[in-house]
């Protein structure tokens, strides 16, 4: 058995929060205990207005947006999200 260390980015359209999308892709339950993915932490930045412009709406500049908003220690709506449950984080507010 092997672990993945996987880093990956969403577009939280419906407003969610942090903590709701990493509890959603958490909890979801696969066929036959296929995967078993743990959110270990979250970091979120504001995007601004969605179009089809938008950067991360296009392959090709996505990679380079991600970067930039998560390019230092803190984040444009805070540090990154641990995941304590301790409420301060604004990621999950």
């Amino acid at each position: 058995m092997k672990v993945h260390k996987i880093t990956l980015y969403v577009v939280d359209h419906d407003g969610l929060g942090g903590s709701e999308v990493a509890s959603t892709i958490t909890n979801t339950r696969y066929p036959n205990d296929c995967i078993g993915p743990n959110v270990l932490s979250v970091e979120t930045a504001d995007i601004g207005a969605w179009s089809d412009e938008h950067p991360l709406n296009q392959r090709d500049k996505a990679k380079a947006e991600i970067d930039r908003l998560f390019s230092g220690d803190d984040f444009p709506l805070g540090k990154a999200c641990d995941l304590s449950g301790e409420g301060n984080c604004e990621a999950c507010q």
